[in-house]
């Protein structure tokens, strides 16, 4: 029979590409999504109708229960929360709220629903978690010591899940996911700050990039992969927490070394901690600057993961046999699809030499083909702007119509 998923977060990086993967599978897909006076569902307008969207928030429980009663998902995805490590200092309230009590709010809709035993849920966990590092690399016996309010959230949220699967029998799964990120990647993260600046940087829009902390370290995967270990977690046949990463690590300089060379800049980096610039061997100018504000108030060093778990005891049965999970997109892999994406977007190229810089498989394809096409379409208006799209969506009738009525 067809399996019906519920994705929170769905407008999200993760929540699209897990709703495309789901609805490849076969799914019947389902999301929430918090009301807005203006749309916010780029990441997923190529898919809008095909999906089925609920008016929703983590911080509104009798809401959850009512969508999961009505939908009786066999599977639940929590994707949702404030996500941002930088921004949990400022909003640790709304952080803890939404991050925190937002799962546990989750997890007690799907019990309250009477599905604890038929729904099986995956939890967004985060390599936050373990901040102040014990050991490198981490694994999932490492101790946890998170160091913002974004890791403590998590760490609730963690112990939430496990405390209801060990009390309740509920199949729920805590998937520690190391830094992902993708084309898709919200500005406001540094890779995706980085990777847009090169792009506007060489289209003449940008004259220098400005970050905080270059020395951390961090294990960065694509997303597109990570969102396959998600679904992969809730087909085993036992109930388990995962973490998931590349095992590879980069410093925040060192990735921004990587960007600037593949898009034909040569870096070289002077000065010591604030007063650390790069500046362009070709021309000589400052294209990269400390700014403390960007510092948070506890850094955490240094993160990377032991995936080893995941990758032996991780897989599904498929027509031609086992397929285990691994990550498939390597970092400089993963740099090139997001500025190719980012350069399309400001209208410039990358150099022809683009994959020999960075050391990229020649046969590599960027992942970010249908997000370029889809906003192209939607610049030319070929089928009506996005708000005439949304309204003729038959998927969903009363979403559809509630947000035609807020365009008109």
């Amino acid at each position: 029979m067809r399996k019906t998923a519920l994705i929170t977060g769905i407008t999200g990086q993760d929540g699209s590409y897990l709703a495309e993967l789901l609805l490849e599978k076969g799914y019947d897909v389902h999301g929430i999504i918090r009301r807005s006076s203006s749309f916010n569902t780029s990441r997923i307008d190529h898919i809008y109708d095909q999906i089925n969207l609920h008016y929703g928030d983590l911080l509104d429980a009798s809401n959850l229960a009512a969508v999961i009663s009505r939908i009786r998902p066999d599977e639940i995805y929590n994707l949702a929360a404030q996500s941002h490590v930088k921004v949990s200092f400022e909003m640790p309230e709304y952080t803890g709220e939404t991050t925190g009590l937002g799962t546990m709010r989750m997890l007690e809709a799907i019990r309250t629903c009477g599905m604890e035993k038929t729904c099986r849920f995956y939890q967004a966990s985060s390599s936050e978690l373990y901040g102040k590092v014990h050991e490198i690399p981490q694994t999932e016996l490492t101790p946890f010591y998170p160091r913002s309010p974004y890791g403590v959230a998590k760490l609730y949220a963690f112990w939430a899940v496990k405390n209801y699967r060990e009390s309740y029998g509920m199949f729920a799964c805590n998937g520690i996911l190391f830094n992902h990120e993708s084309p898709r990647r919200g500005g406001t993260f540094v890779t995706k700050k980085i990777t847009a600046a090169v792009a506007r940087i060489a289209a003449g829009k940008l004259d220098r990039l400005e970050l905080g902390n270059l020395d951390s370290k961090r294990d960065w995967g694509h997303a597109r992969d990570f969102v396959k270990a998600q679904w992969m977690m809730l087909q085993q046949d036992t109930p388990d927490d995962f973490v998931i990463s590349t095992g590879v690590e980069c410093s925040v300089r060192e990735f921004t070394d990587m960007c600037f060379k593949i898009a034909g800049y040569e870096i070289e980096w002077k000065g010591k901690d604030e007063n650390e610039v790069g500046i362009d061997k070709a021309t000589g100018e400052i294209l990269v600057a400390v700014n403390p504000k960007y510092y948070r108030p506890c850094e955490v060093e240094t993160l990377l993961g032991d995936c080893s778990k995941a990758k032996k005891q991780m897989c599904v049965n498929t027509k031609d046999g086992q397929e285990f999970w691994y990550p498939s997109i390597a970092l400089n892999e993963l740099a090139y699809d997001m500025l190719f994406y980012d350069f399309s977007v400001h209208n410039v190229d990358l150099p022809n030499d683009a994959k020999e810089r960075g050391n990229v498989r020649e046969d590599f394809q960027p992942t970010c083909i249908n997000e370029l096409a889809e906003r192209k379409r939607c610049l030319r208006g070929s089928d009506g702007d996005i708000s005439t799209r949304k309204s003729k969506s038959s998927v969903n009738p009363e979403f559809a119509q509630s947000e035609a009525r807020a365009v008109a």
